[in-house]
């Protein structure tokens, strides 16, 4: 097994409290509603949302992933963290074991925040992720926070 891991940090003009709620605790119902075209549905299929629960994604017709399962491994409001992993589904999981992701949002003296997320790929035997293959899930991932945060700047009263 072969272990990779990625970091990207976004910054944003959105408080930490706002874009920890909205992409985090409140996405199952936000982001299918602001990504229709690319997001069916976030369904919680086991748990309360919280610490241990399976979150499936379904993406919509046409898209290359059908759907995926995430397990939220921790979820922390306090201190804006958030650790979950892939475990099942479409699209890389012939290379791939599983994906662990941790999140964490930070304030700035500005009043925005910087958010670090770190990607760890464990892929199985020998098999090896391409350039194009990561590119495509740091895109997919800066796509959708950039909607969202473009949402809670038009909406200021929004997850406040």
């Amino acid at each position: 097994m072969g272990v990779s891991t990625y970091t990207e940090e976004y910054t944003s003009a959105v408080p930490p409290a706002r874009l920890f709620k909205a992409l985090i605790v409140d996405s199952h119902n936000l982001i299918p509603k602001l990504m229709p075209l690319a997001v069916q549905s976030i369904e919680i299929i086991q748990g309360d949302g919280g610490a241990g629960s399976i979150r499936q994604i379904n993406f919509s017709k046409g898209s290359q992933v059908k759907c995926i399962k995430n397990r939220i491994d921790e979820l922390d409001p306090v201190n804006y963290s958030y650790k979950y992993s892939l475990i099942e589904g479409d699209g890389l999981m012939d290379k791939v074991e599983k994906i662990t992701y941790e999140v964490k949002f930070e304030a700035t003296s500005e009043g925005g925040s910087k958010s670090k997320m770190t990607s760890t790929y464990y892929t199985k035997g020998d098999k090896v992720l391409t350039d194009e293959e990561i590119k495509s899930g740091k895109e997919k991932s800066s796509g959708m926070y950039k909607v969202v945060e473009a949402y809670l700047l038009q909406n200021p009263d929004a997850y406040a």
